[in-house]
């Protein structure tokens, strides 16, 4: 998946952007926080892990 679609979906449920870190950017909702990977396409398998946590917090 590519990181700007990953973003795009974590906008769309409501997260945020905290900060931008040196290998991450930390996203939060208000209560949780997830760490995404500054590379250009993000592995199938740990963008469907966050989604899932998106997911289940909407």
């Amino acid at each position: 998946m590519n990181r700007r679609e990953l973003e795009e979906a974590l906008r769309h449920a409501g997260w945020t952007l905290v900060r931008h870190g040196r290998r991450h950017d930390i996203w939060t909702d208000g209560e949780l926080e997830e760490a995404i990977p500054h590379h250009v396409e993000i592995n199938e398998n740990l963008a469907r892990v966050i989604l899932r946590k998106v997911e289940r917090k909407s």
